[in-house]
């Protein structure tokens, strides 16, 4: 019962793989992207413990549980009830935010309505969810949404050419008929050429019975001005058509601070109540540590337990290098990084034992300064009583491991098996790629490129920057370091595009696409491929599309059904006709060079440059393995790509370019520390181009090898924003005052 044993797990690449795994220790799963870590981790040992956890629901809270399937492997005995904490980021809607998500905000509620003066109702009237605590203008989300009345008008155009560009108010739509037949109008006259009570009924009348409308005119039909008519039919309802109709809301909506609580979601009643002179919403937008100095001054016998417990909870998120954020920030505008840490600090207080932690690369987003407080939290759930499982990247967390097992050798279909399995002592005696990087001794860039000019920001102070003054060399490698939230991505992603509007910055964000949208409909290779196909089996193009012909009737062409449960989540299954390759099985009859269509999605990057050694396919395929991406399978959706792969193949993009000023924000994310080399090629390829490039990154290896260093910080928060240090690595390194220099050091075996 000490063990968690898992026999013959096949999940994806997996090559029936079975071990023990101790109980209570620490175990930190590493491996190149792609080699099995995350199959068998989170697609086999957390899918399991977490479908028979499910198991002994009763049905009806089994049914609003997420459906997990059940795993290719043999048996998994002795599990444990998992807690699983991925990168997924908190979605929620604009209700949910960091107070909520944390619980804070409800101790805070708690504390006002029992210490808060003028008395104005119990904990739950402190809410912006709660009808007699919301502002009733923005019904508690803090800002208004209006119509951008520019882009809903054409005003060159009359109604009946298509003055109106939203759907169904367009020429043809039944929308339009409310205007056209009003009697209000002249249909050919041309918007721009309206008087202001023309323009003023076509868009703000309220609802009324017209006086003399077209004989078509229903008897009991209302008129109606546009405004009021799309706010009421799509703004003020999540009704299916609203949802179909997202993007083009998109293209007309405005948000803006709403106008009578000034963005703090309560109505006055309960922004009038407060202690020590601030409201619950002035707390709110304080950072975690300002917050927490502020509950520190409030001094009561009474409450001490609830303002201990506040204090308690305030001290978790700053042990987790989240002390910047504010509980107001919604939760939708997290990173993975940062929601990751968030679930954590969920976790922190409870006093449960025996339990499965599994964590997907904690590390991400954080600086080494930040990984010793993560570490510590690892160990305090350790300590506990309970089991730990990591899957990790960072040399630092995988130290703190109490056994180590190593996947690989490699991606795709040539990893899937354990390559070192044991304490960390022995990792780097072992024959993985993992154990080669911790067997290397670490050097750092003596010989830097000069500079070719400079780019220069003065004064900067947005957020946190204290008047900031910093040169960034042009033609080099820089490399802009700094504590989490020290306001590194401020000044760089923020203000340099202000003074230099040519910069690109190659973030970690999703890509503009749909479902159905993949890999090589993102490298432009969809249709040569299908290309090649018709002209192989002398048929039409159309049908190796999942968009046209060749689409599965089933799902339409998207591997997926959804089953709406009604007043439930909607839920998505493979659909089991064509098995989720989204293709009608008769295509699967055509093949290119003994491949069929199927295959071909399924083939790795890596596996694809051998198949098509021609051009366009093989420079953009190797391109990808040279950044580490050649366990990528073809068919792949964009949005299921990582943060870090989808910066690396927005990278893909630039190469060719000159003179440019290109930004990466953290692109070792993800990375195996065996292709921060290949990452590290790559860029420098790009200066070599004469491309000035700037690197936001905490991955030491990556620091080491800068040709100029700018250093923000020292603390996150109100506690940076300074600039600590410019210059070169062989001076950073004898800097005293910068922590970055303080873990260089130790990386390179010179502290």
């Amino acid at each position: 019962m000490d063990n968690i044993v898992i026999i013959n797990a096949k999940q994806n690449n997996l090559k029936n793989i079975s071990l023990h795994i101790p109980k209570r220790k620490i175990i930190v799963f590493t491996g190149v992207s792609g080699s099995g870590k995350s199959s068998l981790v989170f697609e086999t040992i957390g899918a399991e413990a977490q479908r028979q956890f499910n198991e002994t629901q009763a049905s009806f809270i089994r049914n609003r549980l997420q459906h997990i399937g059940v795993p290719e492997v043999d048996k998994i005995e002795h599990l444990n009830v998992p807690i699983i904490i991925n990168q997924k980021r908190l979605g929620g809607n604009a209700r949910s935010t960091v107070g909520t998500a944390t619980d804070i905000y409800s101790s805070l509620r708690l504390l006002f309505s029992r210490m808060g003066t003028p008395f104005v109702g119990y904990s739950n009237v402190f809410s912006f969810n709660n009808p007699l605590g919301m502002c009733r203008e923005c019904e508690g989300l803090g800002f208004v949404q209006t119509i951008d009345i520019t882009q809903l008008l054409n005003m060159e155009k009359s109604l009946n050419e298509g003055a109106i560009t939203f759907p169904t108010f367009q020429p043809g739509g039944w929308r339009l008929t409310r205007y056209t037949l009003s009697g209000y109008f002249d249909n050919d006259k041309k918007l721009k050429d309206y008087d202001k009570s023309e323009l003023e009924m076509l868009l703000n009348a309220v609802e009324h019975k017209p006086k003399s409308p077209d004989k078509q005119w229903g008897k009991t039909v209302k008129y109606e001005g546009l405004i009021p008519r799309i706010e009421k039919a799509f703004l003020k309802k999540d009704s299916r058509e609203n949802r179909t109709r997202k993007e083009a809301l998109k293209g007309i909506i405005i948000k803006k601070s709403c106008p009578a609580c000034s963005g703090k979601r309560l109505n006055s009643k309960v922004l009038s109540c407060k202690i020590l002179g601030k409201s619950i919403a002035d707390c709110a937008s304080l950072s975690v540590d300002e917050l927490l100095d502020f509950v520190g001054m409030i001094n009561s016998k009474t409450y001490g337990v609830l303002l201990d417990e506040l204090r308690k909870k305030l001290q978790h998120i700053i042990d987790i290098g989240l002390q910047y954020l504010t509980l107001d920030r919604r939760t939708d505008t997290l990173s993975g990084g940062e929601s990751q840490r968030i679930k954590m600090v969920r976790n922190l207080g409870n006093s449960l034992t025996d339990l499965l932690y599994i964590f997907d690369e904690p590390s991400i987003g954080l600086h080494p300064k930040d990984l010793q407080n993560i570490a510590t939290i690892i160990q305090q759930i350790k300590e506990k009583g309970n089991t730990v499982i990591i899957v990790e990247h960072d040399p630092d967390l995988i130290r703190i491991a109490d056994w180590i097992i190593d996947m690989g050798p490699e991606s795709g279909k040539s990893g899937g098996e354990i390559v070192y399995e044991g304490e960390f002592e022995g990792l780097q005696y072992s024959k993985g790629k993992t154990g080669s990087y911790f067997s290397q001794s670490f050097d750092f860039n003596q010989h830097p490129r000069q500079a070719q000019g400079y780019l220069e920001i003065k004064n900067a102070s947005l957020h946190n920057l204290k008047n900031i003054h910093v040169k960034i060399p042009k033609q080099v490698l820089s490399v802009v370091t700094g504590v989490a939230g020290s306001g590194k991505s401020t000044l760089i992603n923020k203000i340099l595009p202000i003074y230099y509007p040519e910069v690109t910055v190659v973030d970690q964000a999703l890509f503009a696409s749909s479902a159905r949208s993949n890999l090589l409909t993102y490298l432009n290779l969809s249709d040569i491929i299908r290309k090649l196909f018709s002209k192989a089996n002398n048929v039409s193009d159309k049908l190796f599309s999942r968009n046209s012909l060749g689409a599965c009737e089933n799902c339409k062409g998207l591997g997926l059904e959804r089953i709406d449960l009604a007043f439930m989540d909607d839920i998505e299954q493979v659909c089991e006709r064509c098995h989720g390759s989204g293709f009608t099985p008769k295509i699967l009859d055509y093949d290119y060079k003994g491949k069929n269509i199927v295959d071909i999605m399924h083939m790795t990057v890596a596996e694809a440059a051998v198949f098509f050694p021609e051009e366009p396919f093989y420079g953009v395929f190797n391109m990808l393995s040279r950044l580490g991406l050649g366990y990528l399978s073809l068919g792949q959706r964009l949005d299921s790509f990582s943060g870090g792969e989808r910066q690396r193949l927005k990278l893909t993009r630039e190469l060719n370019h000159s003179d440019g000023i290109i930004v990466l924000d953290e692109p070792s994310t993800g990375l195996h520390p065996s292709d921060t080399q290949k990452l590290l090629d790559f860029i420098d390829r790009l200066v070599e181009n004469k491309n000035t490039v700037i690197v936001i990154e905490h991955n030491l290896d990556i620091i080491a090898q800068a040709d100029w260093i700018i250093d923000i910080g020292p603390g996150a928060g109100k506690y940076g924003g300074k600039l600590l240090f410019e210059g070169t690595v062989a001076h950073l390194l004898r800097d005293k005052t910068s922590p970055t220099a303080v873990y260089l050091r130790k990386h390179l075996k010179m502290a």
